[in-house]
C-alpha cells in the first residue's frame, strides 16, 4: 500500500485520506494519447453509516493489484456509479462481493450493466448517510457528498489541469452549471476528490471556490 505523502498521487496505488476513507489510481485500460481525460483516474472507498461503499470503482490495473487484497478484508457493501460514464467495471465489482448497486437513470448504448441498479437521485440520501447532489451539466451525474468527512465525490464536473482545479465546459456552464455548483458551498465539506487530474485528485474548498471563478476547462 501506498500512504499518502510517500508518493505522488499521479503514480497508481493506494492513498488513505482518513480513516475509512482511501482512494486508488489505476490506469484506464482504454485510454488512448488524444483522448481527452488524463490516463490514470480514480476510485473512492468509504465507509459510513455502518456500510461499506465504492464510488466510480475501476478495476486496478497489473501494479496495483494489492487493491483486490485490501477490499477482500473489507467487502463493499455498496457500489455506486456517479454517471453513465462511470459505470466501467461496476458488474465486475458486485459479483465478487455480492453488492447493492446505484447508479444513473440513463446509460450509454455500449456501457449498459448487466446488474439492476438502483437509481441515484439528487438530494435523496443513499445508504449509509450520503447525499448526491444535483450537477445540471446534463450528463446525468450526481456528484456524492460524504457528510461524515466533508468531502465532494465529483465524477467529470470538474478536473485538474497542471495543479489548477477546473470546471468542465459546457453548453450550460454560465446559466445552470455555475449556479449548481455554487449551490454546494452551502454544505460543510472542506474537499473535493475527482477522477482526473495531473497532479493530485484530491483539493480544498478554497481551491474549489477559486475554480468557480476561473474559465471553464475545454480539451484541446
Amino acid at each position: 500500500m501506498i500512504a499518502l505523502g510517500e508518493s505522488e498521487f499521479k503514480k497508481t496505488g493506494i492513498f488513505d485520506l482518513e480513516p475509512g476513507l482511501w482512494i486508488w489510481c489505476t490506469r484506464h485500460p482504454f485510454w488512448a494519447p488524444g483522448d481527452d481525460y488524463q490516463q490514470v483516474v480514480v476510485s473512492v472507498f468509504v465507509e459510513s453509516g455502518g456500510e461499506r461503499i465504492l464510488i466510480d470503482p475501476l478495476a486496478p490495473s497489473l501494479d496495483c493489484l494489492d487493491i483486490w487484497s485490501r477490499l477482500d478484508e473489507t467487502p463493499p457493501s455498496i457500489i455506486i456509479a456517479t454517471m453513465p460514464d462511470h459505470i466501467r467495471d461496476l458488474d465486475l465489482f458486485v459479483r465478487r462481493y455480492n453488492s447493492k448497486a446505484f447508479g444513473p437513470m440513463f446509460y450509454f448504448p455500449d456501457q449498459v450493466p448487466h446488474t439492476k441498479l438502483t437509481a441515484v437521485v439528487a438530494e435523496i440520501e443513499l445508504p449509509g448517510g450520503l447525499m448526491p447532489l444535483f450537477d445540471a451539466r446534463g450528463r446525468a451525474e450526481t456528484p456524492i457528498f460524504l457528510p461524515g468527512y466533508r468531502y465532494i465525490v465529483f465524477g467529470d464536473a470538474l478536473m485538474e489541469k497542471n495543479g489548477e482545479l477546473r470546471v468542465w465546459d459546457s453548453p450550460w456552464n454560465t446559466k445552470r452549471e455555475l449556479p449548481a455548483l455554487r449551490a454546494m458551498l452551502e454544505l460543510p465539506f472542506e474537499k473535493v476528490i475527482i477522477s482526473h487530474f495531473d497532479q493530485s485528485p484530491v483539493h480544498t474548498r478554497e481551491e474549489f471556490q477559486k475554480a468557480l471563478e476561473l474559465p471553464p476547462f475545454r480539451w484541446v
